[in-house]
């Protein structure tokens, strides 16, 4: 990695994560000079932890953040748009339960859900009779009546890595496994120190704007890196989720009431299994250590025990993630009921180089927290152009109609016949028209080099590191992709190997 020792950018973002890559794509498209510092991988921390929703968040509707749902229910089609490689619709049945809520307060929560968001393609809500409607046939027959209606589906730190990729393909320096460790203001700018995680190298360039995108670490940011005297304080919320073996067979999710009044989601995931999440728990310690408690995982196989049949058990849980939400903290007294609005807190002294910082957020709105914020420091960068885009240009990838996903694979199909529809569905749900640029030229199996299993190639995993900044077998499996449910421990071995002898040898 090059030097910038002495450069000057416009924009220092210090946070990889969803809102930093989003505020970096947005910078950069309107003509400023950006630079993005991560300390681990991109999406490593809060962004590939999420629930892979693009939801306005009906349960939000309960604590009247209607300014929130509504904008985020907007976002949904806007994404899918950008994005319909890694974004699609889903539908979620909410079944019923006696002695929750009661049926008219559902009634109408979905009907404020169905119209305050400018929905225009995705289908409204409609009643299920459960005991006739195939998605009853998994639940205990006491569940007799349920909605149905409409979100979508995100591949969480794929989005991230796309917009690092369109931010980079705009100009931006994107610099990941670099920690920042100190930023001072002098006179007009920022003086930003970082050090390489890997070789200790340290570079300090100048910038006229400091965002503060570190999630769970933006208080650490705020007041230790950039010694800042500002007043606003960080909630860790850990929310934790847990895959089994899919629970049932049809392609709809479900959303189930608990008896604490939270709600719970079993969704399909990657095709053979189900997804069940997630907690709300305030969480201490290093936002890099967190995993799913036993507590945890036996309270959503609970949970959703209560709604299944066939009881969710211990031994059913294939895998468990957990993440760190960076919560404004706003006094709320539980976890559940914190503010899930973004807050942008400027730091702007008289005379002095501004920083801005991120607290909260959602996945579904980083679209519009980086409008937000470049319009925040609008007047610190006079440079840049001042218009909104985002809302309509593809992320990489994503330049097909959100319809035409099908279409495109029986295209890419018939251009490389040798290999099976499955593979080529799969490299099309991550890498949209840019599944040419992975395969290239290659005309059989055997062009697609060593095979690590469950259909990851070495002409796959080398676009990964060429291109999308991957470099150990984990930012492979867990972020630019879930293989990791599917391969073995000889062949994550034999992945990380071949990672590590690519990097050595200087040819990712």
């Amino acid at each position: 990695m090059s030097s910038l020792e002495g450069a000057t950018f416009d924009v220092a973002i210090v946070g990889g994560g969803v809102n930093g890559c989003g505020i970096a794509r947005d910078a950069a498209g309107r003509g400023a000079s950006v630079i993005l510092y991560e300390q681990s991988d991109l999406a490593s921390g809060t962004s590939s932890s999420s629930t892979k929703l693009i939801h306005g968040g009906l349960r939000y509707l309960e604590h009247y953040e209607f300014r929130l749902v509504r904008e985020a229910l907007m976002e949904r089609e806007v994404l899918w748009g950008i994005a319909p490689h890694i974004v699609w619709p889903l539908r979620f049945v909410l079944p019923h339960h006696q002695g929750l809520r009661p049926q008219w307060l559902l009634r109408l929560g979905l009907a404020l859900y169905d119209n305050i968001g400018g929905r225009k393609l995705l289908p409204p809500t409609r009643t299920l009779d459960l005991r006739t409607d195939p998605a009853g046939a998994p639940l205990k027959p006491d569940l007799v009546r349920g909605f149905e209606y409409s979100d979508c589906w995100v591949e969480d730190s794929r989005l991230v890595v796309l917009n690092a990729r369109d931010a980079a393909e705009r100009g931006a320096q994107i610099r990941t496994h670099t920690r920042v460790i100190r930023a001072e203001r002098l006179s007009d700018h920022w003086v930003v120190t970082s050090e390489d995680t890997r070789t200790g190298h340290q570079d300090r360039i100048r910038a006229r704007v400091l965002v503060n995108a570190a999630g769970p670490w933006v208080e650490k940011v705020l007041k230790g890196v950039a010694q800042s005297n500002s007043p606003a304080s960080v909630r860790l919320v850990q929310g934790s989720h847990i895959v089994v073996k899919r629970a049932f067979q049809h392609n709809r999710a479900y959303i189930f009431q608990n008896r604490d009044d939270r709600i719970v989601f079993a969704i399909p995931y990657q095709g053979d299994f189900a997804l069940i999440g997630t907690t709300d728990r305030d969480y201490e310690g290093d936002p890099a250590q967190v995993k799913a408690t036993e507590e945890e995982i036996l309270y959503l196989c609970t949970a959703a025990s209560e709604y299944f049949k066939e009881p969710i058990r211990r031994e059913d849980v294939v895998w468990t993630y957990s993440g760190v939400r960076p919560l404004y903290n706003d006094g709320a007294s539980k976890a559940q009921e914190a503010t899930r609005d973004y807050v942008l807190v400027l730091d702007a002294p008289s005379g002095q180089p501004p920083m801005l910082s991120i607290f909260g957020g959602k996945i579904t709105t980083y679209r519009r927290l980086a409008e937000a914020a470049l319009e925040k420091l609008t007047a610190y960068l006079p440079a840049a152009r001042k218009m909104s885009w985002t809302g309509e240009a593809p992320l990489p990838g994503g330049d097909f109609p959100r319809t035409g996903y099908e279409a495109l694979v029986n295209e890419l199909c018939a251009e490389y016949s040798f290999m099976e529809r499955a593979l080529v569905a799969r490299l099309v749900r991550a890498y949209g028209t840019r599944t040419r640029d992975v395969l290239g030229s290659v005309r059989s199996m055997r062009d697609l080099g060593q095979d690590f299993g469950g259909g990851l190639t070495e002409c796959e995993v080398q676009y990964l590191m060429d291109w999308e900044w991957a470099l150990t077998a984990d930012d492979v499996l867990w972020r630019r992709s879930k293989l990791g449910l599917r391969l073995s421990g000889a062949q994550i071995e034999a992945l990380d190997l071949f990672m590590r002898s690519a990097a050595t040898s200087g040819v990712a």
